[in-house]
């Protein structure tokens, strides 16, 4: 499959359960090894440049694997440290997305007493604070509440407004209707349908589109 994530745009990346996506998204991030064709962040080859490729992208998968043994605020200052993110940045923007998050007085409780869906606000948090120009994202509404999902929404609107660019998989598809500039099918691994989101749609829903495409290549 071939794939372009231009800057400046939310790309929704759907398919059933153990269509590739994950495989793919973990692939992108350079977690998983892949032996044919080539992944480019910014020019630069996933395989042969990884730790730069890393440094301008953040990863959040849908099951967060964190240090339970860490606080929050232990945590967040840890991935701050590895992108050498300075001391008051750090501080602003931990302060502001805890505050859009609401999970500021639980920073100093340690991770391993957070529910499923507080362990995801720190992980997007975490993905957020050394200000990405790419952020890769697998299911990232899942365990989120409503409130926090509608925030994490208006910040990939916002992150996307100063040129940064966003691709995450979703089985949500009236999120990815409502939020994506450009969509991509696949099926078994292979990439069936591709476009911005009126040319995939056409006149009909999203999820019309994706159930016709299902049957059509069974």
């Amino acid at each position: 499959m071939t794939l372009h994530i231009n800057p400046g745009e939310i790309y929704g990346f759907i398919g059933h359960n153990g269509a590739g996506k994950t495989t793919a998204i973990k692939s992108c991030c350079g977690i998983l090894p892949f032996d044919q064709g080539e992944i480019f962040i910014k020019g630069m080859s996933v395989k042969e440049n990884p730790l730069e490729c890393k440094k301008v992208l953040a990863y959040i998968p849908d099951n967060p694997d964190l240090y339970e043994f860490m606080t929050g605020i232990q945590y967040l200052n840890f991935i701050a440290d590895i992108f050498a993110v300075e001391a008051d940045r750090r501080q602003t923007l931990i302060g502001k997305y805890a505050d859009i998050f609401e999970i500021t007085d639980d920073l100093a409780q340690p991770v391993g007493a957070y529910s499923h869906g507080m362990k995801q606000k720190l992980a997007i948090i975490s993905a957020l604070i050394h200000e990405p120009e790419l952020i890769i994202m697998d299911e990232p509404f899942v365990g989120l509440d409503p409130k926090a999902s509608h925030r994490l929404k208006e910040i990939m609107r916002n992150i996307c407004r100063e040129g940064g660019a966003i691709f995450f998989s979703t089985h949500v598809l009236e999120v990815a209707e409502k939020l994506c500039d450009k969509v991509a099918i696949i099926k078994k691994g292979k990439l069936i349908k591709e476009g911005t989101m009126e040319e995939v749609r056409g006149d009909v829903s999203l999820e019309e589109v994706f159930l016709e495409l299902e049957d059509s290549h069974a």
